[in-house]
């Protein structure tokens, strides 16, 4: 028997605390961990290329011509008004609007030292849509992916940010006009489903190649197999490289499987034993859920279909142990009939149903070998860490939604800008240190780098904490590192970045 001990936060998404452990050091590591620097891959990497699209684009500004000349009354029937929290308009607003990519550029140390350990590139990941959308609703998670890095190498640092040149980014390039369907963000109304139509229109007449995928590589980056990818759950991941002059260059679709609607987690986890990569997939129809895992030089081993989810559901993380890998399954739920409809976004919200974590071990041939336990009311987005204690306990630490009925509904409010970062003791579940940013300064998703590198003799706490951090009355952002280990956090430098970072979601950092 496996007891499986559940340590969550009953807090809203936002005000997750970072937890460094005071702990055993776990033997599995998360994609935060401190690479090698990344070189272009070997691999063969699918180049994106791009055709003419003129026929769709000219059917598409004839349609909306027409939308232009009908009575407002009916107007509003084809394309009904947005809430805020769908309206690209209200979500695409303040330190979420877009910026436009910036080639390398110096950055001053305006506090504090640079640590002379550290070497190398940290790079995040977020949304940032590269046309504006009217009458579309269109979630953070829609937005196509950009990458702001910051290079530290002998004292200097260089700061860029590039679009992810996905196949979706590059088809709207060209077309300057939405190409892509905003599936997750969901239809609202007739004229949402007109506009599928036409793009429907055009995957039959050549324009748009689904085998080509549809993703924009928004949410996180991760780095295996020697390569360094971006990566979105509705896609497969795109192989980035950090060029020696600081820049940053997408080097293509990585196609480790050729078939229609292939994708993967934006959150693979690597086994620092045996440098494994496991990962998983998502589909609408049956198997929902298919468990993979690729070896150290990046070849896809044999999969496992979860048969036992019954229905497609939002699942975008998991863990890994020693032995085993686990998944949460929530009360978010797939709906595509509700977007198929006009009728909302393609995540729906099931009452009635009880989320459940399943375990099973990591070379399993099938999945009667998984073990699925009930856990009423919990609903976890992102999973913080798992371990083994011993042979027959496992422990799991997850953040929990708390109000994951309104999820969407809250991106404006809450998602995904922090207020400060705090350190917990998971031994005794006490504070030991926290430091908050000021007033109306808020950062992203913090990340711990080590000291040393990819040392296994230090504390585990023995290192910097780092983050980009806006000012939304000055509207000016920075980068700040933070020691891990002290007692408040304290600053160990502040970099001013040369404009305006917006806020965005997962990072890590690449070292030399």
């Amino acid at each position: 028997m496996i007891l499986v001990r559940i340590y969550c936060n009953n807090i809203p998404v936002s005000h997750i605390p970072t937890k460094l452990k005071k702990l055993a050091r776990p033997i599995i590591s998360s994609n935060n961990s401190t690479p090698s620097f990344q070189t272009k891959p070997k691999t063969k990497i699918i180049t994106n290329k791009t055709t003419n699209y003129s026929l769709p684009l000219s059917a598409c500004s004839s349609f909306f011509s027409t939308l232009a000349s009908i009575p407002h009354v009916l107007y509003n029937i084809l394309d009904p008004p947005l809430h805020p929290w769908l309206d690209p308009t209200h979500v695409y607003a303040g330190n979420l609007a877009p910026v436009d990519e910036m080639e390398p550029t110096d950055c001053p140390v305006i506090e504090g030292k640079l640590p002379v350990s550290l070497k190398g590139v940290y790079i995040r990941n977020g949304p940032n849509p590269q046309l504006r959308v009217i009458h579309r609703a269109l979630l953070l998670f829609d937005g196509d992916g950009m990458l702001h890095s910051l290079r530290f190498s002998d004292g200097h640092t260089t700061y860029c940010c590039r679009h992810v040149k996905t196949y979706k980014y590059l088809l709207e390039r060209e077309a300057d006009f939405p190409v892509v369907p905003n599936v997750f963000s969901g239809f609202f109304g007739f004229g949402d489903i007109l506009r599928f139509l036409m793009a429907t229109r055009r995957i039959v007449t050549g324009h748009f190649n689904l085998m080509n995928g549809f993703g924009v590589a928004n949410t996180g980056l991760a780095f295996f197999a020697n390569k360094l990818f971006a990566l979105c759950e509705s896609d497969l991941p795109y192989a980035i490289d950090l060029t020696q002059i600081s820049d940053i260059e997408t080097l293509g679709r990585w196609e480790f499987e050729k078939k229609l609607m292939s994708n993967m987690t934006a959150h693979p986890k690597v086994d620092l034993d045996t440098k494994e990569t496991f990962a998983f997939s998502w589909s609408l129809t049956f198997p929902h859920l298919t468990f993979f895992r690729f070896n150290e030089n990046g070849v896809k081993q044999k999969q496992v279909a979860i048969s036992s989810i019954k229905q497609p559901c939002f699942i975008h993380d998991f863990a890994i142990t020693k032995r085993f890998a686990i998944f949460h399954e929530t009360q978010l739920v797939y709906s595509i009939g509700k977007v198929m409809t006009g009728r909302g976004t393609l995540v729906d919200y099931e009452q009635n149903k009880i989320p459940r974590i399943g375990i099973i071990p990591k070379y399993a041939m099938n999945d009667s070998e998984m073990k699925w336990f009930q856990v009423p009311r919990f609903n976890t987005i992102h999973i913080i860490n798992a371990w083994e204690n011993g042979d027959d306990e496992i422990v799991f630490v997850a953040s929990n939604i708390v109000s994951v009925d309104n999820i969407f509904k809250r991106v404006l409010e809450e998602v995904p800008k922090m207020s400060g970062v705090v350190k917990i003791d998971l031994e005794t579940g006490q504070e030991v240190a926290k430091r908050f940013y000021g007033p109306n300064c808020f950062g992203g998703e913090p990340l711990f780098v080590r000291r040393d590198g990819e040392s296994n003799n230090s504390d585990e706490d023995d290192g910097y904490v780092m983050t980009y951090v806006h000012d939304e009355k000055a509207n000016e952002s920075k980068f700040i590192i933070m020691d891990a280990k002290s007692s408040e956090l304290e600053i160990v430098a502040v970099i001013e970045v040369p404009r305006r970072v917006p806020y965005g979601f997962h990072g890590l950092f690449v070292s030399n």
